[in-house]
């Protein structure tokens, strides 16, 4: 079992632990496998206790919970990595193997008392997550636990029910019949989950699985209901484990069109699913482990990835990577930086700096007098002055009402279009990041036969996104809001990047990256202290700074500059690392460590240049993680 952040980074593409296919592909791949046993069944159910277990020992703040390594982290800023701590991955048990067994399950059965009485609350469906779920519990019964389950079904997996109640689970709920023939209705089951909020304990989330599709039904609704009243993750008395996804999200797609239970962590089999990569549901699944249970993954193209921090380190390294004796200015990559406006000057001093703390070796600016005074003074190194550069970025602080400057920004980003016709998808120029004030400018340009190829990065925050797709799309059909681009960001990606040709970045608290003929890459945006004015103009130049130091790598003949699409793949693999970088930036300027699943806890605010000044230690991070041995 291991976690999302503490996975082998060989061959990430297509590790089913850091990929997701869609839920049908995933069923058809397993079938011939699991037909006639229910051998798997068990080990999801042992894997499912196993992080119980380790969610009560934790809670209980007893000897032996996860301590984090030490690393080199500056004291100036926090005394604790964003990181937090990491866990380490062990094996499934065996099916056959008692959970109070060798090696971490014995470990943690053996507690001083802990396990005894402790409040487990199993919500149980009629499918395959509902009988992992009542296996589950009935093991934690049979370790001490005080275990009740209450049924949105009239049809629980008979088995795997009687088990569970062989070991002491109380059944509740959804017409069950026990052995007096006593009916016990919904209004048992509220009542239930009443007695478990007095105190509180662990919920396991079995109500639906990979086979569901849409909104809870309203039984299941009703019982998550006094559990979701009871407050947020991390601000209630109780804790949530789903089992494979948490209830009611869009298993593909990450949609969520009904109420969801949030929980703390997800333990899902083989490999992630959708909406463990795309939000909105990204956001209510906390920190995700992959268990790996012996089953085959789909072997077509995942719908979507999300690199490990380690792999994220390796792509930085390659994009950015340490100067050696023979570098120089060139060899590192330089930045062409059109940013800011007299109404707009402050972004350009964000964008260089974050161009310049990324590792840039040379940053020139292209803007007017006032705004390159105002650099010079933040960055004395900008040179303001045209010559060559091996990656632009576009659109920082340009104000659509200044004509002058959006036509300086028009000119330069028309020089980097394609002519229609050519071939779009073997990118020959200069890599370029389109933010901001570019991106309002680009539909006029697309509509005039000129086209981007995957070497342009357009970076819309969902408004930007929204806005852009209004231009594109037929004026009979808009059907794009920017209510509607939250609610479906990885298809509005997509969309955009259909429509465009580009590399598409989509801003948010998960970051996604859609690139033509490539799954969707998703990565954690870092801590909310960063949705500030500015955090983007820092992202920008991070982006440009990587991008350059990628185009060369590139200009060395380095070996994934071959062909179109280990180049495209490369960007990709940069972009996604600029991300992460910002991200950690941030939870080290906000003092907020970040778990796992991306989320960030407590800390202070913020303002954008405390982020371009925590890069360095942010690139320590990920360097840590990337030399870090994960077995």
């Amino acid at each position: 079992m291991s976690d999302l952040n503490d996975l082998p980074r060989s061959h990430d593409v297509t590790d089913p632990t850091t990929c997701a296919w869609p839920a049908q592909e995933i069923a058809a791949a397993e079938a011939p496998v699991t037909a006639g046993t229910d051998r798997y069944m068990r080990a999801a159910a042992h894997a499912v206790a196993r992080a119980a277990l380790r969610e009560l020992r934790q809670r209980a703040g007893t000897a032996g919970a996860a301590v984090a390594p030490a690393r080199p982290v500056p004291a100036p800023l926090t005394s604790m990595s964003p990181m937090g701590a990491a866990a380490t991955p062990a094996s499934p048990l065996s099916p056959a193997t008692p959970l109070g067994g060798a090696g971490e399950a014995a470990e943690t059965q053996t507690g001083p008392g802990w396990i005894s009485g402790a409040p487990v609350l199993l919500l149980v469906g009629g499918g395959h997550n509902g009988a992992d779920t009542l296996l589950a519990g009935g093991l934690l019964a049979h370790s001490g636990c005080a275990v009740c389950a209450v049924l949105a079904t009239e049809h629980p997996h008979p088995v795997a029910l009687e088990e569970a109640r062989s070991h002491g689970v109380t059944i509740h709920g959804a017409g069950y019949r026990s052995d007096d023939a006593t009916g016990q209705d919904a209004a048992e089951a509220i009542a239930a989950i009443d007695a478990f909020l007095v105190h509180g304990g662990l919920v396991l989330d079995g109500l639906t699985g990979i086979g569901a599709t849409g909104a809870l039904r309203p039984d299941a609704a009703a019982l998550i209901a006094p559990l979701i009243a009871a407050g947020e993750p991390g601000r209630r008395p109780l804790r949530v484990i789903a089992v494979d996804l948490p209830s009611g999200t869009g298993v593909d797609d990450g949609t969520v069109s009904g109420p969801v239970l949030a929980a703390d962590r997800t333990v899902t089999f083989t490999c992630l699913k959708g909406c463990q990569c795309l939000p909105p549901a990204r956001h209510l699944c906390g920190v995700v482990e992959v268990v790996p249970l012996g089953l085959p993954a789909p072997t077509s193209r995942p719908l979507a990835r999300r690199p490990v921090d380690g792999a994220l380190g390796d792509y930085l390294t390659r994009a950015v990577g340490e100067p050696g004796p023979d570098d120089h200015k060139y060899t590192r990559g330089v930045v062409g930086l059109w940013a800011g406006s007299e109404s707009y000057p402050g972004a350009a001093v964000l964008a260089a700096s974050g161009a310049v703390r990324a590792g840039a070796g040379m940053v020139r600016l292209s803007a007017p007098r006032r705004v390159e005074d105002l650099v010079l003074a933040a960055r004395p190194e900008v040179v303001p002055a045209a010559g060559r550069v091996q990656a632009l970025v576009l659109g920082p602080g340009i104000d659509p009402a200044d004509p002058a400057r959006t036509d300086e920004v028009r000119a330069v980003l028309t020089s980097t279009l394609a002519p229609s016709g050519k071939d779009r998808q073997c990118p020959t120029r200069v890599p370029t990041v389109v933010d901001a004030g570019a991106l309002s400018i680009l539909p006029e340009l697309l509509y005039e036969d000129l086209g981007c190829t995957p070497l342009h990065v357009l970076t819309p925050h969902a408004g930007e996104a929204a806005a852009l797709l209004i231009a594109l799309e037929d004026k009979e059909t808009r059907r794009w809001s920017r209510e509607r681009v939250e609610a479906h960001p990885g298809l509005a990606a997509r969309e955009i990047c259909r429509r465009t040709d580009a590399t598409v970045l989509l801003k948010g608290a998960t970051t996604l990256i859609a690139a033509p003929q490539r799954p969707l890459v998703s990565v954690d945006g870092g801590p909310g202290w960063m949705a500030s004015a500015g955090s983007g103009d820092v992202l920008a130049g991070i982006l440009g700074a990587v991008l350059a130091g990628a185009a060369a790598r590139w200009e060395q003949g380095a070996p994934d500059a071959s062909g179109p699409a280990p180049v495209l793949d490369t960007l990709v693999d940069s972009v996604a690392a600029g991300v992460r970088l910002h991200a950690l930036a941030g939870a080290y300027a906000a003092a907020s460590p970040q778990g796992a699943g991306g989320a960030g806890t407590g800390g202070h605010p913020i303002a954008a240049l405390d982020i371009a000044a925590a890069l360095g230690p942010a690139r320590l991070e990920l360097n840590w993680l990337q030399a870090v041995p994960h077995a």
